[in-house]
């Protein structure tokens, strides 16, 4: 689109933001948050197409002004936290969506592969999953529990320790995007290969069905919180490799900020995966069959509706389709 096109197109808009900045024309709050998102969408547009023009240093100024006032007294209204986890990291989502897929894609393509590498090499799975622990489980399997490794030390220890190790790798699998992203596929591509080799294994002792009852009551958080970190991981690649019309900094800091909003969101999931492990798996093979799949199933729900259909519902909400 020429420049005159543009500006001819949204002018009368932006004339009217003007008016509200200053307090000429009310507007509701959802209402002014809006057009301030439409304001930060064609000040994007601007600066990729036509970075050195008026119009864009206009827009920027106009986008600044704006800030504290849409969003910094809409905060206040509302709960911060709220605003965070329903609005924000929804948003955010919906904006690099693309990365969430690609993050999902590069799992489970490790994952295929950690299947195929069990199946067809028969000591696979002592390489990937260590000797120890393949003796133990085979004895927990003879005796007839074969998720006894997770009934070990207490309750409450268990989900300090659990949750200080699955912190610690989605962790490594953020910040490893520093690395222009290739830090975060490694972590990515181990942990799929071993939770394929995981289940391989179970299958190959004819105990597949204990083992996806009792591990994906926490494993269905853990493994899908994991794949939301290496998704941040790969925005902060990305924003270095591929800045656009920005400045490789400008555009590292802005990538950084969003991948880390997004790590942040995966938190309380962590959580929830390591009170499930330390207070809930150990007890799988006396449960109920039904009640664990529920779990399961909530849990799949919850997660997959956050990451996945929440953010098109927010967009929507924000006239971003």
């Amino acid at each position: 689109m020429r420049e005159v096109a543009f500006i001819k197109q949204n002018k009368e808009k932006w004339l009217e933001f003007e008016q509200v900045i200053s307090n000429k024309k009310k507007k509701s709050p959802d209402d002014i948050a809006n057009l301030h998102i439409k304001i930060m969408n064609d000040l994007v547009y601007a600066k990729t197409y036509y970075p050195k023009s008026k119009v864009t240093s206009y827009l920027n100024k106009l986008a600044k002004s704006s800030f504290d006032k849409v969003y910094h007294s809409k905060r206040r209204e509302q709960n911060v936290i709220a605003y965070f986890f329903l609005d924000k990291v929804p948003l955010l989502a919906y904006q690099y969506r693309k990365f969430l897929y690609l993050s999902f894609a590069i799992f489970f393509a490790f994952f295929l592969i950690g299947l195929l590498s069990t199946f067809n090499e028969e000591s696979f799975a002592r390489q990937i999953l260590g000797n120890r622990y393949i003796d133990q489980t085979l004895e927990n399997i003879e005796s007839g529990d074969a998720m006894a490794v997770y009934k070990g030390g207490t309750n409450w220890g268990s989900f300090i320790g659990i949750y200080n190790n699955n912190q610690r790798v989605g962790l490594n699998m953020f910040l490893s995007g520093i690395f222009l992203g290739i830090g975060t596929g490694f972590y990515v591509a181990y942990n799929a290969i071993m939770v394929a080799v995981f289940q391989a294994f179970f299958y190959q002792q004819n105990t597949l069905f204990d083992s996806l009852k009792g591990i994906w009551i926490h494993g269905t958080y853990e493994i899908f919180a994991l794949i939301i970190e290496a998704a941040a991981g790969y925005i902060i690649g990305a924003s270095i490799l591929f800045p656009g019309a920005l400045k490789r900094m400008e555009s590292f800091t802005r990538g950084m900020k969003a991948a880390f909003y997004i790590f942040i969101s995966t938190i309380p999931f962590t959580l929830a995966a390591a009170f499930l492990e330390g207070y809930i798996t150990r007890y799988s093979n006396t449960m109920p069959t039904i009640i664990c799949f529920a779990i399961i199933g909530l849990s799949l729900f919850t997660i997959s509706y956050y990451y996945l259909v929440l953010p098109f519902k927010v967009a929507t909400k924000h006239n971003l389709r």
